[in-house]
């Protein structure tokens, strides 16, 4: 089994669709290991997303994520992080697949309700950001 670090963005937490994405989740055979709701502060954001600093969007990101609360968990399955990303769709959520996360609960490239992993060894970061007790 791996794991990965799911983010439910503010945008699908303003929606009230946190618990329908839960639900998407566990349909879908994974194991939600530990999870919280935050409000995350501009540092935490700026650090979170550090590898996108010197990116034109790195500012809207940061403005976004800690405008409303974001729901984390760890979520554990077999190839979490590919089957995360294979869950949430693609990126802009106008151009996810149908029945993917996005798709039903993103906006567009920014506003696309989800977070994942990209590779295990940035779960485990990403994990340990969140998660480091």
């Amino acid at each position: 089994m791996n794991q990965t670090l799911a983010i439910i963005k503010p945008d699908a937490m303003k929606k009230g669709n946190m618990e329908n994405i839960k639900k998407d989740i566990i349909d879908n055979g994974f194991n939600i290991l530990k999870e919280k709701t935050l409000l995350l502060t501009d540092e935490q954001a700026c650090s979170f997303y550090d590898i996108h600093k010197e990116k034109p969007f790195f500012d809207e990101l940061v403005e976004f994520m800690t405008s409303h609360e974001c729901h984390v968990m760890i979520l554990e399955k077999e190839n979490a992080v590919e089957e995360w990303r294979n869950l949430m769709g693609a990126t802009d959520s106008q151009k996810a697949e149908i029945g993917t996360i996005r798709n039903k609960y993103g906006t567009d490239v920014s506003m696309n309700a989800t977070h994942g992993s990209d590779s295990n060894e940035n779960a485990i970061k990403e994990i340990n950001f969140f998660f480091n007790d």
